[in-house]
Order: structure tokens, then sequence, then C-alpha cells
């Protein structure tokens, strides 16, 4: 049987604040709790390098961290049933992000004592006999871990009780905070170079950090200290520093050296890592952990312990991959009618890629359908990413209506199982669609076309309740076995962490921001949007579509490519996997290209765009520390005023 990394191992190793929470793969050995002292022996090396890899679960796949990562962007507004950690995230008036709302505490919360685990190896690997490679993972996780908190708090402490990035077994309740470049210079960039040189070039098992991965970090924090140094908005940092060097580069020296390492990466992947031949494929649920992939945090649907999840039922928590419900509408409310003319369900919730469990709280805006894809035609990369057509799956076990063969949907017109039910047309139709004034005779308000047996929705029609789904991160399983199977599970599936492109988009951005080498900005992204151009199978057609408009894509490039384009390419290559607000922040492009989305309202039927403005503020970069942090240390309330970043 595979054995992956699963179950979130706390090491004993006593952090800065308090414990957070048959085959090559990992193997993990249940235990809740582990002393100090185990570091000092081979096993507990061993197994808190295992923990490194279970402790990405309770970030990659929780949906709030996940939400504090895209809503509020230009990829994604709160949706119809949104509570309010969502609302308070998209800054339109609804809610406001304070330190005990935001969802970033789920990072605070989670990385600290893996920091501390990685600091533990580091010190005691080699001394109880582990090799340098394998206590270079550390080193990449101790950088990893940095590196977000650093991207989304600013300065973070280095010294979490014993000193700068000491292993830490006594219990501490005070703390400081080092400044942006001190965390960069001593902490990431450090431990990102010694994980280049002493990783493996290929992953000693399926899953583990490799040269290549290490090159994509170290480029990204090049890229991302480069931009902080240059604060072109000037957007304040915290703790308040000068935006200087304490190795004395400028800028342009981060920007080259985030060119020349991803370069480095690009080619020096040899046979491990290499771009999926079409876009579909990168995010295809029987295609997971392919060679695009650098990183992922993993699950399985093998076995309960090693999925860190139920593989029948999940309440949306802890290790639980359950990103992809918050941008899943409900599609089950879609009616059609029997032959008796009574409504019944033609699209019923089932663990599949296309559907999976529907929460209703995240909404991409109009936006995105008509400027970031708006060729749909060529680019196959909006077919890759959302569901547009809700096909029949009423036969199916488990259903009640496995004998009906037939449904009547839109103009009274029969459909049978796996046709069309409803779709999202691709471009605003040259006939007007005749929408009804609320649900509807489809239940959720969709509008008919003469002639067309689905029900339709235009990109203008778009709605905080009725939205394409996001398919890239739906569900999938193998043991549905012609039924509904568990689609009240969390999804079995790795959540993607960070892909080979990538390197592409680091190297182009750093080109675009002077730095030079054998590639330019656009060779670089033409290289991505050639593969974006080939289609192997039409997603929602349901169709074998054999094409390839490369020639089209890399013609229609700009000659001279900004910043702007370079963020556009990389929503379309990532759209919805966390990367945005990050993108958004570093670039300081937050404010031009997300303060303001249109969208319909929350009520069936609603169709008419409105368009919302955001507020957001210069100390908004920056998320606030959370609140249980504030409260756990003991300190004086001048001096938690002082950890607090300025705002709130």
């Amino acid at each position: 049987m595979k054995r992956y990394i699963f179950k979130n191992i706390i090491i004993g190793s006593v952090a800065l604040f308090s414990l957070a929470g048959c085959s090559d793969l990992l193997e993990e050995e249940p235990h809740d709790f582990y002393e100090p002292g185990y570091f000092k022996t081979e096993q507990g090396v061993l197994q808190g390098l295992t923990s490194h890899y279970a402790h990405l679960r309770w970030l990659y796949g929780n949906a709030y961290f996940y939400n504090s990562l895209q809503t509020g962007t230009d990829e994604a507004t709160y949706a119809q049933s949104a509570d309010g950690n969502f609302k308070d995230h998209d800054l339109s008036g609804v809610g406001t992000i304070t330190p005990n709302s935001s969802r970033s505490d789920v990072l605070w919360n989670n990385s600290f004592s893996d920091i501390n685990t990685a600091s533990g190896i580091i010190e005691n690997g080699a001394a109880v006999g582990v090799s340098p490679s394998l206590i270079a993972e550390s080193k990449f996780f101790r950088g990893f871990d940095y590196f977000l908190l650093v991207q989304t708090f600013g300065g973070v402490p280095l010294d979490l009780g014993s000193g700068d990035l000491m292993f830490n077994n006594k219990p501490t309740r005070f703390s400081v905070r080092n400044t942006v470049a001190e965390v960069y210079t001593k902490g990431i960039i450090p431990d990102l170079k010694a994980a280049v040189a002493e990783l493996p070039d290929a992953p000693r098992l399926t899953g583990t950090a490799t040269k290549t991965l290490a090159r994509l970090f170290l480029a990204k924090a090049y890229l991302t200290y480069a931009w902080w140094l240059q604060n072109p908005n000037n957007i304040p940092t915290f703790p308040d520093t000068p935006r200087t060097d304490p190795d004395g580069h400028n800028a342009q020296w981060y920007f080259q050296e985030a060119y020349n390492v991803a370069l480095e990466g690009i080619n020096n992947a040899g046979s491990n890592y290499a771009l999926q031949a079409n876009f579909y494929d990168v995010n295809l649920g029987s295609n997971d952990r392919n060679k695009e992939m650098l990183l992922y945090a993993d699950h399985t649907e093998a076995d309960e312990y090693y999925n860190g999840s139920s593989l029948t039922y999940a309440n949306g928590g802890g290790a639980d991959n359950f990103s992809g419900w918050m941008a899943t509408w409900n599609y089950t409310a879609i009616k059609s009618k029997n032959a008796a003319g009574g409504l019944v369900s033609p699209v019923q919730r089932e663990a599949a890629q296309a559907l999976g469990r529907p929460w209703t709280r995240m909404a991409p805006p109009i936006e995105v359908f008509t400027n970031t894809f708006a060729d749909k035609t060529n680019d196959s990369r909006y077919d890759g990413t959302f569901t547009t057509v809700y096909r029949g799956n009423w036969n199916l076990k488990g259903t009640g209506l496995t004998d009906v063969a037939t449904l009547y949907n839109a103009n009274s017109l029969p459909i049978g199982p796996n046709d069309a039910v409803l779709s999202f047309l691709n471009d605003e139709p040259a006939t007007a669609i005749t929408y009804p004034s609320g649900g509807g005779a489809s239940g959720v308000g969709a509008g008919v076309l003469p002639g067309r047996a689905d029900y339709v929705i235009s990109p203008n029609g778009i709605s905080r309740i009725v939205y394409p789904g996001f398919w890239k991160l739906g569900p999938y399983r193998t043991d549905n076995a012609g039924t509904l199977g568990q689609p009240n599970a969390a999804s079995t599936r790795p959540f993607p962490i960070a892909k080979f492109s990538e390197l592409y988009f680091v190297a182009a951005e750093a080109a675009v921001k002077g730095a030079t080498g054998s590639m330019t900005a656009r060779s670089l992204i033409n290289v991505i949007r050639a593969r974006a151009g080939k289609w192997r199978w039409d997603n929602n057609g349901n169709v074998a579509k054999v094409a390839d408009n490369s020639a089209a894509l890399t013609a229609a490039t700009p000659a001279v490519i900004d910043i702007n384009y370079i963020l556009a390419e990389r929503s379309r290559e990532y759209f919805g996997e966390g990367y945005r607000w990050y993108d958004l922040v570093r670039t300081q492009k937050w404010n031009e290209l997300a303060g303001s989305y249109k969208i319909g309202g929350s009520n069936y039927g609603n169709h008419t765009p409105v368009t919302v403005t955001r507020t957001i503020q210069p100390y908004h970069y920056l998320r606030p520390i959370p609140t249980g942090q504030l409260d756990g240390m003991e300190m004086t309330a001048a001096e938690k005023l002082a950890y607090q970043n300025p705002g709130y």
C-alpha cells in the first residue's frame, strides 16, 4: 500500500508561542508529542523531517488561510453564503480585517513550530549521523516558512527564545521582531542557498525537496526582497527600517540574482521536472503528482490516517483539504422537469472534479471572465480552470432517478444523462438572453436562448450566487463505482504549492525589472503561452480536441511586456491557487488591479452587474499579528502595541 505524508506530527521542541497544532513515499509513525531530547537521536531527526511535509496540510488546503490569499484580490470576492471572515478580507465596506478576524493567523500559528523543528534538526542532525542532504531539507523548510511569514506580516522574530535561528527547548512569552531585511539576509536567503547547494537533484522520496524546488524559492525570495528594497509606491514596512540591504546590494542586484537562479532552475532540472505538454494535464486529478509539481500538501483516498481527514465526511478544518469548496456554488439547486411535470435535481452533489461540495463562500468577479480570460478560444487555460458546463448526473446510483432516461429542461426540450443542463457562455450572445426575475424554471435564475435545451448565463450575468465552478481544485476519486461517491469528504487530492512553470515567471518578472541574460521576458512568457495554446481535450465540451494554437498565442504577446502583463499571465496560469495576494502585494499593484470589480447580487435572477469599490490602505499590505499571539505574551500593553502592525 502506498504511504504518503499525513498526520501533523507535533514535535516537542517548545516553539516561541505555543505548540500548534511499500513504495518510495514518506511513511509516518503515530506520535503526538516528542520531547526536545528526541532530536539528539537519528530517529527523532528523521521523524522531524517527515513532520515538515505533514505541516504543509495545515496551511495548504485550509480554506480560511486560502481565503486570506484570494478574497480581496482581482481573482475573488465574497459569495452569497460568505460569513465575516470572507467579507472582512474583501475590504469593500462589508467587513474589516482585524487581529481577531484575519485568517492569516493560520500561517502564524502553524509556522513557528515547524521553524523550531527545522532548527533542532539543523543543530543536531550531523551529530547523530544524518546526511547533509537530509539536513538540507530542514534548511529549505525554515527558509520556506520564514519567506511566507515575512511576506504576510513584515519582520518576524528570528529568536524563538534561545538566540537567532537557534533551537529553543524552553517556553518563552517574550518576543522581539526582526526587520524585513534581517529576516531575508540572516534567515531566508542563507537557508535557501544552503538548500540549493546541499539538496539532491532528484527527490529522495516522492514529493521531497530538491535543488530545483530550492532554486525556485530562492529566486522568489530574491525577487520579493528586490521589490521591497525598491518600494515603488512607498508602502510602509514594519518594524520601520530604512530600505537598505545589510549586505550592501541594491534592488537591481537582487532582481538579477532572481533571474540567474530561476534560469539555473530551468536549465538544470534534468529528467526530474518538466512542463506538462498541455495545461489541462497540469491540474487533471488523475495526473496528480506529475513532473511539473515541485511541492504539494499531500492527501490520499487509500487510507484515512494517511489522508489526515475522513474519507466520508469533513467538517472543514485542521488538515482537511477543503479550499475547493469555497468557490463552488450550489449547483444542486438547478431544476429540470420529469415527464409528469415535477421538479427534480438533474445535477446532484458528486465527488467529481467538475462538481464537489458547494459552500458558496468565494466568487470570481466578472472581470475574470471578460479581461483575465478574454481569449477562451486559443488559450486552453480558461477551459482547464473552470467548470462552465453542468451536466446531468441523475442516472448515477443513489440519486433515486436511475431509471429516468429523459428530463425536460430549457425551452421544455429533452435532455439525457451527461447532457448540458446549465452553461456559462464564453461571451455575450448576439441574441439577448431571456432571464427570469427570480429563480425561474431553472431554480437558479438562469436564462434561455432559442433552440437550446441548456439554461445559460453570460459573463455579465455572473453573480455572487451563481458563477462558473472551480474545476482546477475539484475532488478526484477512483472509488465512486458508478455512484455519487463521497462528495461531503474533503478532497483527497494533493494541494499544489509550487510548480516548475513558475521558474519562467520569476525570471520573466526579473527581466521586466531590468535583469539580463539568455532569455528575454517575452521569450520566457512565450514558453508558457505556447503550452497554453495546446489542447488535447475540451474539458467543458467533454470531447477530445486536438489543436495547437501556440503560434497565435505567442504572436499576440506584446513586443515589450510590463509588470501588469506578467501579473495577468500569472493569474491565467495559477488562478485560484493561493498566489494572488502575494503577487499583488509584492509588486504593489493591489490597489491598481483590485481596487474595484463588477459582479451581480446575491439573489437568484440578479444579473445586473454592480461596480464595487474596495478601500485598500497602505497598512493592509501587511496582515495583523493574531490576537492570540499578543494575548499569550507577557509584555506590557505598550510593548504589545509596538509589536502589532500599524493600522490594526
